[in-house]
């Protein structure tokens, strides 16, 4: 079983890698980019979209709007980029958002970070994998009518994918991430080439429907509110910017420089890439609907498809083979866009982990050099949010972005602490112009997201955003009272007043249960210690048996007394606690050792049908003060076979020193 499963790791994950290796899957900038970059790239096939829906309330005449919005979005972002370059600069040890207010802010501060990224996260992957599924159910109707499956599929790959390290995950990424950009370059410009220069009538498919709305006509507050809601729901845009400073240890080196490249292509890149969407998608007329049954004019089993592939319907017109690439590479980005997710929200744990808000399991790395734990919680909590929400894009973006824009407000609020606490004691007239206009720099980013969370907030709260902010609110009581039990085990563990007081006797108590070769170690290994007293316990649960091993006791050569326990209900813990108690009571300053043979077997098979009682009996022991329990393994034959594989295949076997000779480096 063993082997099987060993087997089965190595065949999904490959060969375990050496400590010593973590320097092989730092990444160069052409790998980092899609690596980390491809959720805020790839959310510019959704977030367009996000404003045309929004927009559709107040019927087709709102559509003119759509591009004053996009550049106020874009606005954001340029912002938020300059922004979050000072940032990996100043913080390139891969903390972002919550090293930077919890050294600046406070603890809470910081804590607040972290539990909005989580969650944050956890949305990304969610999002990105059910607009991937959306994306391909315009070309391949089962997968639209399946997206739960679909979507939940595709996280379970992308989690085996990470799960082979950083490094092998950026090469499999970076392929269809150039191909989505290339085609939306491709695409975009002969549109934008086709409607502006060569003047042709390119009209989308929808072109002609109308929209059956309540109220086409907004005034006043109720039509501003509409503008910023559509504004609140096209800043999805900006999710991803802040995984670049939470990954700054994954670039090679120059770390800092390297990641801050990054970020400015990853800005100019997204924000071309949206305008010229919004742009196109209003050149040529596209009609979109959150329910398909408010097109007035479309045809009656009409399957609306998403934005990005009705774009790539119009442009490549007559060319089949232009809208099915546009459409999978779309898709391809989008589930590739999880990945970001999947880098950032491992680091994170660990470095939450290290900090001793979540459990330590999370800070450790697995035999690919990744952080195993945190990747399969990821996976496991972005598809308990696909399940719940049905993959539907348009819910799940109501949770969207709340996470991040709290993590880029606290962020920023911390930068500029950062730089004026250094300008105090800066005296090069160099230095001190760099700080001041990196200072200036953050608090526009302050004020621009400051200014976003509220719109945010504000518009989407009772959409769907108070279920992320009560989740944010949840995770940090949680992570607080993880930090209060390891602040008070550290407490307890390290009080200093001890007495040093030995024990004045040892008592030594071998449990038998039949006189054969297990008992006979037992009784050898308890000897070896000199206990002040040594004796030996068997619990009456039948008489005969009972009898019989009383008989073969006195009859043997072992000088060691054997106590007969009654048990009436033939209990065999309770009889054996409330002895050992009563040997306590006697002689409080005993120690008390309890030797306890046990069957070492080579199958799991094995195990359910032996050491039963004394598991139970050691988990009762265990909680006696005063009790030490000693196992006394005896070596099956079964367990010869399984010792060289539990030594050379165990799971992180190469961080404990077993490798075959063959396969050493």
């Amino acid at each position: 079983m063993s082997k099987l499963t060993t087997a089965a790791k190595r065949l999904l994950l490959g060969r375990p890698f050496r400590s010593d290796s973590l320097g092989r899957t730092l990444l160069p900038k052409r790998i980092a980019l899609p690596v980390f970059a491809s959720d805020a790239m790839s959310s510019v096939a959704y977030a367009p979209e996000e404003i045309f829906l929004v927009l559709a309330a107040a019927g087709i005449s709102a559509y003119l709007y759509a591009p004053w919005v996009g550049v106020a979005v874009a606005l954001v972002m340029a912002v938020v980029v300059a922004s979050y370059r000072q940032n990996v600069r100043a913080y390139p040890s891969g903390g972002g958002d919550y090293e930077v207010a919890n050294k600046n802010l406070g603890p809470n501060a910081g804590l607040t970070v972290g539990s909005a990224l989580l969650v944050d996260y956890v949305l990304t992957v969610a999002v990105s994998i059910s607009a991937a599924a959306a994306n391909i159910g315009s070309a391949i109707p089962f997968v639209a009518t399946h997206k739960v499956l679909f979507a939940v599929v595709a996280i379970v790959v992308l989690t085996a994918i990470n799960l082979r390290g950083v490094r092998e995950s950026g090469t499999t990424f970076a392929i269809p991430t150039y191909a989505f950009l290339v085609g939306m370059v491709a695409m975009l410009g002969w549109g934008l080439f086709r409607a502006f220069v060569l003047g042709e009538d390119v009209r989308a498919e929808s072109a002609g429907f109308g929209l059956d709305v309540e109220d086409e006509h907004l005034y006043g507050l109720a039509f501003a509110f509409l503008i910023a809601r559509a504004f609140s729901s096209g800043c999805v845009a900006l999710t991803g910017v802040e995984t670049i400073s939470n990954s700054v240890p994954a670039f090679r080196k120059p770390k800092a420089r390297n990641a801050a490249t990054s970020l400015l292509l990853l800005g100019a890149i997204s924000i071309v890439l949206m305008m010229g969407i919004i742009v196109l998608a209003q050149k040529v007329g596209i009609v979109y609907a959150n329910d398909p049954a408010n097109l007035v004019g479309a045809p009656t089993d009409y399957q609306q498809k998403t934005l990005i592939a009705q774009l790539a319907e119009t442009v490549f017109a007559g060319f089949p083979l232009g809208f099915f690439a546009i459409t999978i590479a779309t898709a391809l980005i989008l589930m590739m866009a999880a990945n970001t997710a999947f880098n950032g929200f491992p680091v994170l744990g660990s470095i939450l982990a290290q900090d001793r808000y979540l459990p330590r399991q999370l800070h450790t790395r697995g035999d690919r050099l990744a952080f195993s734990n945190g990747i399969l919680f990821l996976s496991g909590a972005a598809i308990a949010f696909v399940m719940i929400f049905g993959a539907e894009v348009s819910k799940l973006i109501q949770l969207y972005i709340v996470g991040v824009f709290v993590s880029f407000v606290l962020s920023q609020t911390g930068m500029l602490r950062h730089w004026t606490r250094l300008l105090r004691t800066e005296t090069d007239p160099r230095q001190r112009s760099r700080m001041q206009r990196s200072r200036m720099i953050n608090a526009i980013g302050l004020s621009a997201t400051g200014i976003v969370l509220v719109i945010v907030v504000g518009t989407k709260f009772f959409a769907g955003a108070y279920i992320a902010i009560l989740t944010m609110v949840a995770i940090f009581v949680v992570m607080k009272l993880i930090r209060k039990h390891y602040d008070s085990v550290s407490r307890e563990l390290d009080e200093s007043d001890w007495d040093g007081v030995l024990p004045s006797r040892t008592h030594s108590i071998v449990l038998v249960s039949k006189l054969h070769l297990p008992t006979r170690r037992a009784l050898a290994y308890a000897r070896a210690t000199r206990p002040d007293t040594l004796e030996a316990i068997t619990v009456n649960v039948d008489d005969a048996d009972t009898r019989r091993l009383v008989h073969e006791w006195e009859n043997s050569e072992i000088n060691v007394p054997l106590k007969v326990i009654e048990s009436p209900y033939r209990e065999i813990t309770k009889p054996v606690l409330e002895y050992v108690k009563r040997v306590r009571k006697d002689a409080p300053r005993d120690v008390v050792t309890v030797f306890i043979p046990e069957y070492v077997v080579g199958h799991w098979w094995e195990q359910v049908l032996h050491n039963q009682s004394a598991l139970r009996l050691k988990g009762r022991l265990l909680f006696e003060p005063g009790v030490m329990v000693t196992s006394v393994p005896w070596q099956l034959s079964s367990s010869t076979r399984a010792k060289q594989s539990a030594e050379v295949n165990a799971p992180g076997s190469v961080r404990r020193g077993f490798e075959r000779p063959d396969r050493r480096e």
